[in-house]
């Protein structure tokens, strides 16, 4: 690598990495990952074209949702990565609208990366029917829609769900694919309710007496 090449792949890396700061209160593990992979240009480029979709799924359809989909993609393609950064961030905000505990941890939500998809779909249809919640119920048909897709994209149609389930499908396929090729290690939520520590030292205290 040259010297401009260095300084270029720095510069990237640093901005991608105050904006993952910024948003969640920690420089994501994956940011160098991408930029040494892909390059600085193609890095940033693909952030700039595929943030703004991500931040408007997330806002129309909430965090729980947005989320619980990334974990069931991650966990499809077998990236322990993306599947804890999301799974953590599903975890604290269903404990912090509920307060209760999913039945499903984040731990447990990153095992799911080692089985087959159909054991994948299973657990997870088992853990909301477990919890019993309406809100729970609701994930149902968001699961079984994006198995549907990922399994076979031609029953896409042109709906506007349909349409964010592809960019999600998309998005996470580029994310989970260069975590998995450079082994990155996990960090904390990937969303901005990382920076809320009292309620992370909440959650973490009840999980801890769950397991006691």
């Amino acid at each position: 690598m040259s010297n401009s090449e260095s300084v270029s792949s720095k510069i990237a890396t640093t901005v991608l990495e105050g904006v993952s700061n910024g948003l969640w209160s920690h420089r994501a593990k994956l940011m160098p990952d991408i930029v040494e992979l892909h390059g600085p240009s193609s890095s940033l480029k693909w952030f700039v074209s595929n943030m703004p979709a991500y931040e408007k799924i997330l806002k129309n359809w909430g965090p729980i949702r947005t989320h619980f989909i990334a974990v069931v993609i991650s966990a499809f393609n077998g990236c322990s990565y993306c599947t804890y950064g999301h799974g953590y961030a599903f975890q604290l905000h269903w404990f912090n609208d509920f307060d209760e505990l999913f039945p499903m941890d984040e731990v447990e939500m990153v095992a799911l990366g080692t089985r087959e998809s159909k054991e994948v779909r299973e657990q997870l249809e088992a853990a909301i029917t477990t919890n019993g919640r309406l809100e729970a119920a609701h994930l149902l048909p968001w699961l079984e829609r994006v198995s549907e897709i990922i399994n076979e994209p031609e029953s896409a149609t042109n709906s506007e769900n349909d349409k964010a389930l592809q960019q999600l499908i998309s998005m996470f396929g580029f994310l989970n694919a260069c975590a998995i090729e450079a082994s990155t290690k996990l960090d904390e939520a990937h969303d901005p309710i990382n920076k809320d520590t009292e309620l992370r030292a909440r959650y973490d205290d009840a999980r801890a007496q769950e397991t006691q």
